[in-house]
């Protein structure tokens, strides 16, 4: 008897093990997210699913929406997509988001704008609310041909719109405009002069026009003498500013420092901010030497101290990760991309001081970047690259990136292709397209960049923007530009030889950018096991028409499995933010990008 009770106890405690490790692993298998009845973007193009799952940050199962929905849970967040597109998260390869976090909160931005008329209205209203003391700036991203009008404004525009207010609106790196009162702020008169540069003088005093011939330096200076926003003001602009990416689908960005962007002060925000889980978007940095003079110094402090890839977000992987050096190694190697204005000469010195640069960073075996806009730039960068390579190697041991590219010829591309490098390209030229045209003619533009040859040639290629002063930090311009070959403008840049399908400039800026940050292996598609980093779309990305790219915004976005932006049907899911600080924040009543403004 005692035997059987044995048995039975035996038979009963396999069976209580038995479902208790069949109730374990069906909760193991339960999602944390579902988005289903979508149009979900794969790996291959062509090919689209119904339905994904998420769990613990990743994309767990993909598959129609039946399959999936099994997979929720008592705690599953599920989203019914209704039907639209769903794309990877977008990866910005080259752009400056820690600065413009800083700042966005005191910007104006014209990005979007469709009219002098209307930019000069949003001038003029700001300046109604802006207190004495304060600036209203417009701090680049807006091209003169995205007007109807297709020119600049006048000064005498802009003073008539603000006459009694100091104003600085910067155009590209190309100019900048002060209204009369931001003169006087400033004290500038006859005799203020900066190297590379002019302010316009009319009988003696200056008109308020200055010039970038072509160094940029005019229009940095004259920017840093302009008041800043708090520190608190500043955490609470960072957090506006990644959420205006968030709303444009962007997921990740790599940020390639910018000039009056030092290391560590000018990153305390955006660490503090990753330290708190509270960045919004994945960030890979690079490290910019800003002062002249003092790059070798720079570089020698930093590359030594800090490892590649460390990551600061203690919430998410690779979410605030120093990257590397540049894009400026050095000042004497700047080629500023200022098309009103003839190629810069770059000085005989410019190869000694770069091979004293790059032999540090190889020595440490650190990635790298360059600002080089030029082919004739980028011949003389390759070969001091190759001599420090004999001595130090590191050519096709680290990742080394030519940042814009935008006139580089086929024989050095096959030398980046041969020493392991890879190129990120922008879309200056939807900006800049009719600038070059009238200086260089309009078959030079056609492959100004060469983004089909770059690619057919299997050179790593990103997207970017170059955000937020040389061009607007929208992605959609982007993508729109690599599709339909056009300026902002509706100027015909590139035939069928340098256009690419949609699917291939999608698959650029998600995959092809990862690779500049060393992580194309865990995001840039939407598979499983990768980051679960994605954009429900206001529009069929793939069958909208053409012209409507450059307006499309997502609807959902979400960064390692959590909602981080939402709106329309999914309003619902929206994170809270705090209010827009200061009170009186031209975001907080026109908001980023002016979308069909």
């Amino acid at each position: 008897m005692k035997t059987l009770s044995k048995i039975i106890m035996l038979f009963f405690l396999i069976g209580f093990m038995a479902c208790k490790n069949k109730t374990e692993q069906s909760l193991e298998a339960r999602a944390d997210l579902i988005v289903y009845n979508a149009k979900v973007t794969l790996e291959k193009e062509g090919d689209f699913a119904e339905a994904f799952a998420v769990k613990e940050g990743n994309f767990y199962k993909i598959g129609s929406s039946d399959d999936i929905l099994k997979l929720k849970g008592e705690n599953t967040q599920v989203v019914d997509a209704k039907g639209k597109t769903v794309i990877p998260g977008l990866n910005d390869s080259h752009t400056h988001l820690i600065r413009e976090g800083l700042n966005y909160n005191s910007e104006l931005r014209w990005d979007g704008v469709t009219t002098i008329t209307e930019a000069l209205s949003m001038l003029k209203e700001q300046a109604e609310r802006t207190p004495e003391g304060q600036w209203i700036r417009v701090i680049g991203g807006w091209g003169e041909f995205q007007f109807k009008e297709r020119r600049l404004p006048t000064l005498e525009e802009i003073n008539a719109a603000v006459p009694d207010k100091p104003v600085y609106i910067m155009y590209l790196y190309s100019l900048g405009y002060l209204n009369q009162k931001g003169i006087e702020t400033l004290g500038y008169d006859g005799a203020t002069k900066y190297p590379g540069g002019e302010i316009e003088l009319k009988n003696g005093r200056p008109t308020g026009l200055l010039v970038a011939k072509p160094s940029a330096l005019i229009l940095y200076k004259t920017l840093t003498k302009l008041p800043k926003l708090s520190y608190e003001e500043q955490l609470n602009s960072t957090l506006h500013y990644y959420r205006e990416l968030n709303r444009l689908g962007v997921t990740s960005a790599i940020d390639a420092g910018g000039g009056g962007q030092y290391y560590p002060n000018n990153y305390s925000v955006s660490k503090e901010l990753a330290e708190q889980g509270k960045l919004n978007v994945r960030t890979s940095y690079y490290l910019f030497a800003v002062d002249k003079g003092t790059e070798k110094e720079f570089f020698n402090t930093w590359v030594n101290q800090l490892k590649s890839g460390a990551n600061d977000d203690m919430f998410k992987p690779n979410g605030y990760t120093y990257e590397g050096a540049g894009e400026n190694l050095t000042w004497e190697a700047a080629d500023f991309e200022n098309f009103l204005e003839p190629r810069p000469e770059l000085h005989d010195v410019m190869e000694s001081e770069l091979d004293s640069i790059v032999t540090i960073i190889a020595k440490n075996q650190a990635p790298f970047r360059i600002h080089a806009t030029y082919n004739e730039s980028i011949e003389r960068f390759l070969n001091v690259f190759e001599n420090v390579d004999k001595k130090h190697p590191f050519l096709n041991k680290i990742r080394w990136i030519i940042d814009h590219a935008e006139t580089i010829n086929d024989a050095n591309l096959q030398r980046i292709k041969r020493m392991g490098g890879g190129i990120a390209v922008q879309d200056r030229m939807l900006f800049q397209g009719e600038y070059f045209v009238d200086r260089y003619g309009a078959e030079a533009a056609k492959h100004t960049p060469p983004i089909a040859k770059i690619i057919d040639m299997g050179i790593p290629l990103g997207f970017g923007t170059d955000g937020t002063r040389v061009a607007s930090y929208n992605p959609m311009l982007t993508l729109y530009w690599a599709i339909s070959g056009k300026t902002w403008g509706g100027f015909q840049l590139y035939d069928y030889n340098n256009k690419i399908s949609r699917y291939k400039a999608l698959e650029v800026f998600t995959s092809g950018s990862a690779w500049f940050s060393n992580e194309e292996t865990v995001k840039g598609f939407i598979k499983e096991g990768m980051y679960a980093d994605f954009a429900i779309l206001s529009d069929d990305y793939f069958t909208m028409p053409e012209e409507a790219i450059k307006n499309l915004t997502s609807h959902l976005t979400v960064v390692n499995g959590k909602v981080v932006y939402a709106a329309n049907d999914f309003k619902t899911f929206d994170p809270a933010i705090p209010e827009v600080i200061p009170s009186w924040s031209p975001v907080k009543y026109f908001g980023g990008y002016q979308n069909n403004k």
